[in-house]
This record gives C-alpha cells, structure tokens and sequence, in this order.
C-alpha cells in the first residue's frame, strides 16, 4: 500500500474557532449588505423585523409597511443570492482543485464560463423573453461541460489531465462562437457585456428560488466526497490502490460542481475568481485537507461575494460597478500572493 505523503498531514477536522471566525465574518457581510441602501434602516430594526416573524416572541417590527417592503423584496433577497452564489462558486473551486490535483483550477475549467456565456449572449440577441436568459446560459454551461467529457472520451483516456485539455479546446471554440455571435449583433454588445461582467441584482425571490435546488444537492454531494478528495491528492494509481473508484468519483464530483456552478452562472452572470481566491485563502490558514477546505470554503465564499457587492454598491454609489469587475481586481494580487508562498503552501 502507498504511503500518504507528508504534505497529506494537516488538519482533518474543522476546529471550532475556524468555523466561529468565519461565521462572525459571514455575518458581519450579511448586516453590512442588508444595511446598504437608500433608505435608512438600522440594525435594531432589521432585527426587531426578523424576530418579529418568529411565532410566539411577541416581538412588534418598527418598520413602515414600505420599510418591509425594501427589506424582503430587495435587501434580503439580494445577500442571500449572493451568499449562495459565492457559497457554490467556492466550493465548487475547492472540489474541481482536489479531483484535478490543480490547485489553479477554477469551476470554469471545463467550459461553463464559456457555455453559459454563448447560452445569454443567444438569448439576449435573439430577443426571447428575460425569463429565458437564466435557462439559455444554464443550458449553455451545462452543454459545455457535457461536450468536454465526450471529447475526452474520443480521446481514449478519462484522465484528469484529457479531461483539462478537452476543457480548453471546447472554452476556446465556444468562445469564439460567441465573439463571432457579439460582432454580428452590436446593437446588443451593451446588455450582453452587462450579464457576462456580473450582477447580483434580484427581482425578489425567484432568483433565488431557481438557484437553490441546485446549490443545495451539489453542495451535499461535493462535501459527501471531502474525506476522498483527500485520497486523490496522491494520484489515481495511490488513490486506486487505497479502494477508490478514481473516475467514478471524478465524475461524480465534476457533475455536482458543474450543476451548481452553472445554476450560479446562469443567474448572476460571470464572476470571476471566486473559485480560486476562497479556497487558497483557506488553506493559507488552515492546511490543505480537502476535509477542512471544502466546508470553509462554502462559508467563506458566501461571506466574500457579500462583501464584494457591498464594495460593487457603495464604492461609486449611486452608480454601481459590475460585481465580477470587483472580484477581478481582488484576483490579480492574490495571485502574486500566491506566487511568493506555493512553495511553502501548495
């Protein structure tokens, strides 16, 4: 039997200051976020509101009747889509970085970006109704990833390497279609670039209510398989030989990454860096076990993109910069970060 290598060796389990600290983070996000706005209302208020709503505490709300409105129709509805959107971006980032041992993979690396980007910029240019923009570019992300498996498959290897390289040629090619689609209806480029820069903006709950299906069952799946991703860091013949299904598990893992991350796609637009800057971000702090990575990683995400919209909103209100536009800026020196302690970390 193959030894685990030494670097394996960190932290297998959450300790409850890690989790305590980024909660209080996460939560610090999601009262700044639900703050933000026009209208004044304080932290007292929102929280008489929400206990307000809590059967048998006899707590009375102080806000108007347009106050509850602003709150549950606009506020609460926009922080919970982007704590599910960075949530599932995050962890999606984590699990596509153990089954592909890269620690630079991203949930964008077998197309959906792509895809999903050619699905909106199809609907958006042919006019069909708004409603379908969500399914155009969910339909699109989804396709994209199917198309790199069978590619993969024509190769005659299901490594992960094939599976990385199939990924870049059908994101190459699906990009061009889309760049090709965008010149030929400039007229359009506008409300296009707007969707694929990013945006958190909601219309109540349904944006919700369409995400969390998916983000719920792919985030069950991918922290079901954290304890293996653990395994595959040694290679597929060590992770063979320690019992695992090596392309089972990478299936299984890619599909559940590849729904939640173009559901999230598919309803916030394209935000960059998510998938890469939460992840190595936790390890930095807490080791490399996909054990500990992948749950931190799910509430760190959700309270990153919450804070990243909150800059989005505030740093030239009341015009608001494309959420994918604060990220990126958030991506380039991370990464030199990431450059000047691999050797030490990754």
């Amino acid at each position: 039997m193959t030894a685990i290598p030494t670097r394996l060796a960190t932290p297998t389990r959450l300790s409850w200051f890690s989790v305590g600290v980024v909660a209080i983070l996460v939560a610090a996000a999601l009262v700044t976020g639900a703050l933000l706005g026009p209208a004044d209302i304080g932290v007292s208020q929102i929280l008489g509101e929400v206990l307000s709503r809590i059967p048998g505490l006899g707590v009375e709300s102080e806000l108007t009747e347009i106050q509850r409105d602003i709150l549950w129709s606009w506020r609460f509805p926009r922080v919970v889509l982007g704590m599910m959107v960075g949530g599932t971006l995050a962890l999606s980032g984590a699990a596509y970085q153990g089954v592909f041992r890269n620690p630079l993979a991203d949930p964008y690396l077998l197309g959906i970006a792509a895809g999903a980007a050619l699905g909106a910029t199809l609907a958006i240019v042919t006019g069909l109704p708004a409603a379908l923009l969500v399914p155009s570019a969910f339909v699109g992300g989804v396709g994209a990833v199917v198309a790199t498996f069978a590619l993969g498959r024509t190769m005659g290897d299901r490594s992960a390497t094939t599976l990385i390289l199939a990924g870049v040629a059908i994101a190459s090619f699906l990009t061009a279609a889309t760049t090709f689609v965008q010149q030929r209806n400039s007229e359009s480029l506008r409300e296009v670039f707007a969707w694929i820069l990013g945006r958190l903006s909601t219309s109540g709950w349904t944006e919700v209510a369409l995400l969390a299906p998916y983000a719920v069952v792919s985030t069950l799946v991918m922290l079901r398989y954290r304890r293996t991703l653990d395994m595959l860091a040694v290679g597929d013949d060590e992770a063979a030989s320690l019992g695992v299904d090596v392309n089972r598990v990478r299936t299984v893992v890619v599909l559940a990454a590849t729904a939640g991350t173009a559901a999230a796609v598919a309803v916030s637009g394209l935000i960059a860096f998510v998938g890469i800057i939460v992840p190595h971000a936790v390890r930095l702090f807490v080791g490399t076990s996909y054990r500990v990575v992948l749950p931190l990683s799910l509430l760190s995400g959700a309270g990153f993109l919450v804070a990243a919209d909150i800059a989005a909103r505030g740093l030239m209100s009341p015009a608001e910069l494309p959420i994918g536009v604060v990220t990126s800026f958030l991506g380039a020196p991370f990464f030199v970060l990431v450059l000047r302690t691999s050797r030490r970390n990754l």
